[in-house]
C-alpha cells in the first residue's frame, strides 16, 4: 500500500523561490485550470519566472483551501486531440501567496509594493466587471473587483511617486466582449468619484496597458463523481484538483510588447496576441457556439440527449458537420485552412468522452441564443450565395417547433423568459403551419428584423415544418432537401 504525503512544498520538495510577478483576481476552477496551467508552462519553457498572487474576490472562497496546500493543486486535463484520446494530470506549482482581502485588507494593499509585480490577471465571472457607486476609497475592501483594483492601482502610483516603469500590463478574463476597455473606463469611474487626481488618471491611461481577451476551456472543476478515481493516480492527498478538457486557446489583444513580455511563442500552447481579437471572437460564437445552438432543438427531435451522442450518430452528425463546414465556416472571413482546423478541433470537444454535455442545459434562452450566434452566419450565407442555406434553414424550423413544447406525447426542454414562450403559444395556437412560422418569423424583438422579407423564407420554413411533424427529422430533412 502506498504512502499518502500531506501537499505541500516540503513534503514535495519544492524549494524554488519564484519573484511574484502576476496578480490574479479569482481562485476558482477556471482560473487555476487556465492560466496557471498557461503560467506553469511559461515557468517551464520560456523561463518566465513568475509567481502568482491570488487575491479572494468575494467574500467566500477557496484562499484557506489554497494555503493549506502552500498554492498546490493539480489538474487533470482529459479529451480528443486529432482523434486520439487525450489524458494527463500535472503539478501546478507557480501559486506563491493567496489573500483574502476580507479578512486582511493590509496584507492585499501591500502587494502594490512588490517590485517585480507586473501582471493583473482576473477572472470574477461576467458579473464581475461592473460600476459600484456605493464602493468607496476607505472601505476595506469595496465590494466591486474594479474598485478593490483601483485602489491596488493608487497605492502603486503613491508608493513608486508615479514612477512610469511601475505601471501593469492588465489582462481580464471575464466573459464579455471588450472586457479590458469595460473594466478600464470603470476605473477612470472611480478615479473621478473617489477625486484621486488627475496624475493618477494619467498615470492609469497612460503607464498602465488594458488588453481584452478570449478564453476557452471547459473546465468542469472539481470531480466529485471520480474523486476516488482521480486520487488513486497521486501519492499526496489534494483537496483541490480540478480537471479540464485538454483543448486550450487563449486570444490576447497586444502587439510586439506584449508578445516579448509573454513569450507564448516558446510554448507549445494555443495563444495569440494579435491586434484585434473580434475575428477570433466571431469565430468561437459562430462555429462553437452556433454548433451547439443549432443542434440542440434538431437533435433533441430526433431523440438524442447529449452533444456527444449527436455527433457520434450517422444521421445528426453528418448534418451538424455539414451545417458547420458547408454553411457556417464559409461565411466567415479568416484564413480557410485555420477555421478547417478550429472546426476540426471544435468537433474533437463534442466527442470528448470525459464530458457529459446535456443538451437540455445548452437549451436554455435558445432564442436569443440563435439570433446572436446562428442568424448572422444564415443571412450571410444568403448574401453570398443568393440561396437559402438547406440545414441552417432546416435547423431553424425544429428550433420553431422545439418552441410548441412537446414531442410525441413528451415534454420539451423548453427553458426561455416567460413572454417568448408565451407568444410561442400564441403561434402555435394559430392552427396552420404558415400562419404560426409568419407569426414568428416577423417578430423583429427575435430577430431584429422581419425575416418574412427575405425572398422564399417563410415557405421553406413552413415546408420543414410540415415534413418534420408529418415524418419526422430524418426522413422530414431527407424530403426537404430534395426541394432545394
Amino acid at each position: 500500500m502506498k504512502s499518502i504525503k500531506n501537499l505541500n512544498r516540503e513534503s514535495l520538495g519544492l524549494d524554488e523561490k519564484l519573484p511574484l510577478k502576476i496578480v490574479q483576481f479569482g481562485e476558482g476552477n477556471f482560473l487555476r485550470a487556465f492560466v496557471g496551467y498557461a503560467i506553469q508552462h511559461l515557468n517551464k519553457n520560456a523561463d518566465f519566472n513568475a509567481g502568482i498572487a491570488v487575491v479572494q474576490p468575494i467574500n467566500s472562497g477557496l484562499v484557506k483551501m489554497l494555503n493549506d496546500q502552500d498554492g498546490l493543486y493539480t489538474l487533470f486535463m482529459k479529451g480528443i486531440k486529432k482523434g486520439k484520446e487525450i489524458q494527463e494530470h500535472e503539478l501546478i506549482t507557480n501559486i506563491v501567496r493567496s489573500i483574502d482581502p476580507y479578512l486582511n485588507f493590509q496584507e492585499y494593499i501591500s502587494l502594490a509594493k512588490e517590485d517585480a509585480l507586473e501582471f493583473i490577471i482576473s477572472n470574477t465571472t461576467e458579473a464581475g466587471i461592473n460600476y459600484v457607486e456605493s464602493d468607496t476609497l476607505v472601505m476595506q475592501p469595496p465590494s466591486s473587483f474594479p474598485a478593490k483594483l483601483t485602489i491596488l492601482l493608487n497605492e502603486r502610483f503613491k508608493y513608486y511617486k508615479g514612477d512610469s516603469s511601475k505601471g501593469l500590463t492588465i489582462i481580464p478574463c471575464e466573459l464579455i466582449n471588450h472586457n479590458s476597455e469595460t473594466l478600464k473606463n470603470i476605473i477612470l469611474q472611480y478615479v473621478k468619484l473617489w477625486k484621486l487626481g488627475e496624475e493618477f488618471k494619467v498615470w492609469v491611461s497612460d503607464n498602465c496597458s488594458f488588453h481584452s481577451t478570449l478564453v476557452d476551456r471547459i473546465v468542469p472543476g472539481y470531480p466529485k463523481d471520480e474523486i476516488e478515481d482521480y486520487n488513486h493516480q497521486l501519492d499526496y492527498k489534494d483537496n483541490l484538483i480540478v480537471s479540464a478538457e485538454a483543448f486550450f486557446l487563449w486570444v490576447i489583444e497586444g502587439g510586439e510588447e506584449l508578445k516579448k513580455k509573454l513569450p507564448f511563442d516558446k510554448t507549445d500552447l494555443d495563444v495569440k496576441i494579435v491586434d484585434d481579437m473580434q475575428p477570433y471572437r466571431t469565430r468561437k460564437v459562430k462555429i462553437l457556439n452556433g454548433a451547439h445552438t443549432a443542434m440542440v432543438p434538431f437533435c433533441l427531435l430526433s431523440g438524442k440527449q447529449t452533444v456527444k451522442e449527436s455527433v457520434d450518430d450517422v444521421f445528426t452528425g453528418e448534418f451538424i458537420e455539414n451545417t458547420v463546414f458547408n454553411e457556417i465556416i464559409p461565411t466567415l472571413d479568416m484564413d480557410k485552412d485555420e477555421l478547417k482546423q478550429f472546426g476540426e478541433d471544435v468537433f474533437d470537444r463534442f466527442r470528448n468522452p470525459f464530458v457529459k454535455h446535456q443538451l437540455s442545459s445548452i437549451a436554455l434562452n435558445s432564442i436569443s441564443k440563435f439570433k446572436v450566434r446562428v442568424l448572422p452566419s444564415l443571412l450571410d450565407y444568403i448574401k453570398i450565395n443568393d440561396k437559402l442555406p438547406i440545414h441552417l434553414m432546416f435547423s431553424f424550423a425544429c428550433l420553431l417547433r422545439f418552441y410548441k413544447g412537446t414531442w410525441l406525447g413528451d415534454t420539451l426542454p423548453v427553458n426561455d423568459d416567460a413572454e417568448i414562450v408565451k407568444t410561442f403559444e400564441k403561434a402555435w395556437a394559430l392552427g396552420n403551419y404558415e400562419a404560426t412560422a409568419k407569426f414568428i418569423l416577423e417578430n423583429k424583438l427575435f430577430w431584429g428584423e422581419d425575416l418574412t422579407r427575405i425572398n422564399n423564407f417563410t415557405h421553406t420554413i413552413v415546408a420543414a415544418l410540415i415534413e418534420i411533424d408529418t415524418n419526422s427529422t430524418q426522413v422530414g430533412f431527407i424530403n426537404f432537401s430534395k426541394q432545394f
